[in-house]
């Protein structure tokens, strides 16, 4: 079965300890799994999809904005890759497909799903941040798609502790995703 790795929203805003909605030193130590899993898909020349939240500044009309402080706001620092996957697109930026997405999961509004149809890629692994809110809400998607779901569990990481626990179970117990 063809496979492809999702890597959302390891991005500075995120990730960064003075990020804007940062999950702090969760997120910053997924680094080294997170660039060497991509790194090592990149080597098998196997699909990697970054894919990360694309704000507008002032867009008073984001359902987001009542729940989160401003955050991957176009054309800021804070939308960058954080720490060495930015170095690692650097290099590959051509072996890697950039995303944009405007909702917690990478399928809402995006032709996620058809670029993975497209390649014949029907088995989907996740990583980046929040386990909770985007990661969950990408794997909620790819199940109704019919997806088979990996969620790498040294690559997500959130801001609350208790949501993270539960969606690492919610993925096995509910959506029949295998934890690695």
């Amino acid at each position: 079965m063809k496979k492809a790795l999702l890597v959302i929203d390891y991005t500075v805003d995120f990730v960064a300890l003075d990020g804007a909605l940062t999950c702090g030193p969760p997120g910053v130590e997924l680094e080294e799994y997170i660039v060497d899993l991509t790194a090592s898909y990149i080597e098998q020349q196997l699909p990697v999809f970054v894919i990360n939240d694309l704000h507008e500044k002032d867009d008073a009309y984001h359902p987001e904005t009542a729940l989160f402080p401003p955050h991957n706001i176009r054309d800021t620092a804070g939308r960058k890759l954080f720490g060495k996957l930015q170095e690692l697109y650097d290099v590959y930026s051509e072996d890697m497909i950039w995303m944009d997405k405007t909702r917690y999961s990478a399928f809402a509004g995006t032709n996620l799903d058809i670029q993975l149809r497209a390649r014949g890629i029907r088995e989907i692994h996740l990583m980046g941040v929040c386990t909770d809110i985007c990661i969950l809400h990408t794997a909620v998607d790819a199940y109704n798609l019919g997806y088979t779901i990996f969620v790498h569990e040294g690559g997500v990481a959130s801001f609350n502790p208790i949501g993270h626990d539960w969606a690492l179970a919610h993925f096995t117990n509910t959506l029949g995703a295998t934890v690695v």
